[in-house]
């Protein structure tokens, strides 16, 4: 009973904590260390059974998913937290080979909303089963991808006095990531520009990981001719992203006709979106409408150029494949994060950076005649990308985890 009443106490603490936390960010003690560099390759340890929280969006799940790869690779045993959302759901019948749990979970509301309290109760039930999940997997160490998704699983392991991570893929952190950064033992960030914002932790740069699937990439003609497009001639890729993406949409087929002559586009639009971004293009030569890929390594194989929002896992993947972008933020994506992630790309001359509310459709086809009708300045731009590229960021997270648990 004892035992009940202290674990409710630190309930009712951590709860408290979200609220003040949620509100002022509240810095963990100034005396922990921070680094700027990236880790180095630890001693063999023991085989370590790993939790993995990453569900809810693909910016979480794909990146808990090359992790997971990674750390069955080097001889441990990873298990995926996820939320019970569709696209969870796919990718755990679609990564078959991996143990996946799903787990309730809600974003945060406004910290002044009424919607606060059921929210709260909802966490509070998710850290107990979290903590059952944790003493039934006998877990050495939880990771938490990003997200509220990640809060529950890290702070339940924490409490638990297991080694406790979270990875931020952002420029600018999301505040549920900065929260949970207080429970861990580190924290892992996928660009430098990142690390300001975790004052007072021990911060590493690993980069953010890539699925295996998407390490290497076909050949170019084998890839076009999958999709229906003529190698020879120049590929626009569109990928809206998973949410706001109609007016961007909208606007690749408003500019079509005023693209360069023999541009083709490759238009993954998203399922909601397929049928109006279908009707627009009116079954135009060269343009070819997706509603969803599930090989995006082919679609990058045959891409020139890509047009697309800024999410963090978006640009990790236009890096590894070398292609040039315009980047084109999601304007109502929280903290406007996504500006910041393009700003990181736009400055190393990867991507040109343009706000949706300053394009129309001539205004678009401009910019990519900009980089399409210039050889020189589209290489320039691939190269760039490909410096942005860190291969290895898996296993930069492994190594790190690896080096934290004593053997």
């Amino acid at each position: 009973m004892r035992s009940n009443q202290l674990d409710r106490c630190r309930v009712r603490g951590f709860l408290g904590l979200l609220v003040s936390g949620a509100r002022r960010m509240i810095l963990p003690p100034a005396g922990d260390r921070l680094l700027g560099q990236n880790c180095e390759e630890s001693d063999p340890v023991k085989s370590l059974n790993v939790v993995i929280a990453c569900g809810g969006t693909g910016g979480h799940l794909f990146p808990g998913i090359a992790v997971a790869e990674e750390l069955r690779a080097r001889g441990h045993k990873p298990m995926l937290l996820i939320s019970q959302k569709s696209v969870d759901q796919e990718a755990s019948r679609k990564y078959g080979d991996l143990e996946f749990v799903a787990i309730p979970a809600v974003a945060k509301p406004s910290t002044f909303s009424l919607k606060m309290i059921p929210f709260l109760w909802k966490l509070y039930g998710t850290m107990r089963l979290c903590k059952k999940i944790l003493r039934q997997h006998e877990a050495d160490v939880v990771v938490g991808m990003g997200g509220f998704t990640s809060l529950a699983p890290v702070y339940a392991g924490s409490k638990s006095g297991l080694k406790t991570f979270v990875h931020d893929s952002n420029a600018l952190p999301g505040r549920a990531n900065m929260l949970t950064a207080r429970f861990c033992t580190k924290v892992f960030v996928g660009m430098k520009e990142a690390i300001a914002h975790f004052s007072g932790r021990e911060v590493i740069v690993t980069g953010t990981p890539v699925r295996k699937e998407m390490l290497t990439f076909p050949d170019r003609a084998v890839a076009a001719e999958k999709f229906g497009l003529d190698p020879t001639r120049p590929i626009v890729v569109v990928m809206g992203g998973s949410q706001g993406a109609r007016r961007l949409n909208a606007l690749v087929a408003e500019g079509f006709d005023h693209f360069p002559a023999g541009t083709q586009v490759l238009h993954v639009a998203g399922t909601s979106d397929e049928a109006r971004v279908r009707e627009a293009a009116q079954g135009r030569a060269g343009y070819v409408v997706l509603g969803f890929c599930d090989d995006m390594a082919s679609v990058y194989a045959v891409a020139d150029l890509a047009l697309c929002r800024s999410g963090a896992s978006s640009l990790t993947e236009l890096a590894h494949a070398a292609v040039p972008s315009i980047l084109v933020p999601y304007p109502y994506a929280a903290d406007d994060h996504q500006t910041k992630n393009a700003r990181v790309f736009a400055a190393a001359d990867a991507a040109t950076l343009v706000q949706e509310a300053d394009l129309n459709g001539k205004k678009l086809a401009n910019l990519v005649q900009q980089i399409i009708g210039n050889h020189e300045r589209k290489e320039q731009m691939r190269q760039a990308a490909r410096a942005l590229d860190v291969p290895d960021a898996a296993a930069r997270v492994c190594q790190a985890i690896e080096a934290a648990v004593p053997a």
